[in-house]
């Protein structure tokens, strides 16, 4: 799988822990929500990296994904402030989709869990089993 950022390999500086088990257990899957839904980090490895993509651009990017769903998907991501929608007001009319600077902050996030996912396989490709 490829990486969501090139250069992530720091871990960011923590100040005092200022949360409880419970409070960040609340905030992790306050996150989580964000992402729910089957298309919306697909969407996202689409855009990383600064991209600005037109909507038709991501149709043809995602073709198993209908266009009321990519709709769906596109103004929840932009509600929650992870996606910037720029109209351009012309004839036929242009809309662009770029992530906002939150959104591309989810990039080393992201990339840390796909590398804490790769840990689970073993060199052989298989699974190691749970304890």
């Amino acid at each position: 799988m490829a990486r969501t950022h090139e250069k992530v390999g720091y871990l960011p500086s923590r100040k005092a822990n200022k949360h409880t088990p419970a409070t960040a257990a609340t905030g992790v899957e306050q996150a989580f929500k964000f992402l729910d839904g089957r298309w919306k980090l697909v969407i996202l490895f689409h855009l990383f990296g600064g991209k600005i993509l037109r909507f038709s651009d991501l149709e043809r990017a995602i073709p198993a994904i209908s266009q009321k769903m990519l709709i769906q998907q596109l103004r929840q991501l932009e509600r929650d402030g992870i996606v910037q929608r720029i109209v351009h007001h012309q004839v036929p009319l242009k809309v662009e989709y770029r992530l906002t600077e939150w959104g591309q902050q989810l990039c080393p996030a992201l990339d840390a869990l796909l590398t804490w996912a790769e840990a689970r396989a073993t060199p052989s490709g298989t699974e190691q089993s749970g304890a």
